[in-house]
């Protein structure tokens, strides 16, 4: 039966490469829409809920029809994993184009960032979600939503994707490092992945979890839903709290 599919497969492949073939361009789109799916729904976690998924979905859809466009199936490389580039970095361009992040909530990250280091000289000390909450008169849930709306903003802006090297048009810019890392380079990523070993080590077992499956499997928070027993929403609540425990720990 699978060999059977991919020779279909193999069928739509040929008649889209030679003739472009928009019924065969149809039925791979649907074929790997799931790529879009799976990509939506890790990009969605961070980001507020008044960005619509059907957006993400739309800017998806753009990636992944770039990669039919462009892929050349006699290669030894997979679609899926080409696909997969194309759809999340057109998804996070269309992010970083559009400033999904309002001026509100970049005044509410302002004021929290303010009202940390504020507390922290206070107290000398790590401060609290529920201490950062009750000086701005708003919920734990706010506050975890808000850094975690930050954070990837900030992520968006320094996360630039680097360039596919199947697309020449765009290699002009690139130099690359032929030295690789220096020793001090070197010793300072170790130091860097000790450290947030040592914080993530510093979290329940739950939240552990649910880091290593999100960033180590690459499932979704349904996926890992289904694994621990728990609904979505509370997958998404655990995940949101380890990354403001996690930017917490970065500061210092």
């Amino acid at each position: 039966m699978v060999h059977a599919a991919t020779l279909d497969e193999q069928l739509y492949w040929d008649k889209w490469v030679t003739c472009r073939d928009k019924d065969a361009a149809n039925i791979l789109m649907k074929r790997y829409l799931s790529l879009v799916s799976y990509h939506v729904q890790r990009i969605s976690v961070s980001l507020p809920k008044t960005v619509s998924r059907d957006d993400l979905t739309s800017l998806g859809m753009i990636g992944l029809y770039d990669a039919l466009e462009k892929f050349d199936p006699n290669r030894d490389l997979k679609f899926e994993t080409y696909a997969s580039f194309r759809v999340r970095g057109a998804i996070l361009d269309g992010l970083r184009k559009e400033d999904w992040l309002s001026r509100s909530s970049r005044e509410k990250a302002k004021k929290i960032d303010a009202v940390i280091e504020s507390l922290e000289q206070k107290y000398l000390r790590h401060v609290t979600e529920e201490e950062i909450a009750d000086e701005l008169n708003i919920t734990v849930a706010e506050v975890y939503a808000i850094m975690n709306e930050q954070f990837f903003a900030n992520m968006l802006s320094i996360d630039e994707q680097p360039e596919d090297p199947e697309d020449k048009s765009k290699q002009s810019f690139i130099i690359k490092d032929e030295r690789g890392e220096s020793p001090e380079q070197t010793l300072l990523k170790n130091e860097a992945i000790e450290e947030m070993t040592g914080i993530i080590s510093t979290l329940n077992e739950n939240e552990q979890l649910v880091i290593s499956l999100f960033y180590q499997e690459e499932l979704t928070l349904t996926e890992i839903g289904q694994i621990m027993g728990l609904s979505t929403s509370r997958i998404s609540q655990i995940h949101t709290k380890c990354i403001y425990k996690l930017r917490q720990a970065l500061r210092k």
